[in-house]
This record gives structure tokens, sequence and C-alpha cells, in this order.
């Protein structure tokens, strides 16, 4: 079972937001976020796991990990896939840095002909989530 990691989306006003973020960096070149060091864990997720983005509070989306790499200053490189894989919402406080996620704790992809929210707002299914209703 691969692993995951999750970053808060620092910034993004919402999916729409990182979306065009991801987008624009990937014009430039190959989409990577930088850390200090390299994950303990990081065969366990590169080249399989994803990083989970968290937008107010709760987890969105996913980009596929491709591997992890050197980047300036001694720092690793993260690099991701710049197409976002939409999730079913789901709560998560915010941090800084990066957290693995274990693969069953991890929310499931959105369906080919579902959208985020066509139930019930995201921000609403979040709360009921963490109460323990849904």
């Amino acid at each position: 079972m691969p692993l995951h990691l999750t970053k808060v989306a620092f910034g993004a006003t919402g999916i729409e937001d990182l979306a065009e973020r991801l987008l624009a960096r990937a014009e430039a070149g190959p989409v990577f976020l930088t850390t200090r060091y390299l994950p303990k864990r990081h065969e366990e997720v590169a080249g399989q796991g994803s990083l989970f983005w968290i937008i107010k509070h709760q987890l969105v989306a996913r980009s596929p990990i491709l591997q992890f790499g050197e980047a300036e200053g001694g720092r690793v490189a993260i690099h991701i896939d710049p197409h976002l894989i939409l999730t079913h919402a789901r709560p998560k406080r915010a941090h800084q840095g990066w957290r693995y996620l274990e693969d069953a704790d991890a929310p499931v992809d959105l369906g080919v002909d579902e959208v985020a929210g066509d139930v019930m707002p995201a921000a609403l299914m979040g709360k009921l989530s963490g109460l323990g209703l849904i």
C-alpha cells in the first residue's frame, strides 16, 4: 500500500486557484515543492503515493508524487504531477510542512461523473464528518 503526504495549499483560495497555479508552474518546467529533509519513508511514497492538498481545513485534491530529487541550497525537491485529481472532501487540520497519510486514511477520488460538492457543500460535509455524523 502506498504512503502519501499532506500539505496545506498556502494562499490558495480554492481548488481552481490551486489547479491554475500548478499548471502555470508546469509551463516553466517540472513542478516541485522543496523541503529541508528527505522524508525517512520516501521509498514508500515516490512513484506510488500522492501529495494531498489541504484547503480550508479539508483534503480536497491530490497530486501524484513522481520522485524526490535535489533542489538549490541542499534542499530536497518533491516532484509532483501538475494535474490535480479531485477527491471527496475530508476534514484535516492545517499544519506546517508535510505529514504522512496512510493509504487507508486517504480520501477517495471523485468519480468521472461526480463533481465536488454535488450532494452538499464541502464545508458542511467536513463539519458533519468531524462530528461522526457521516
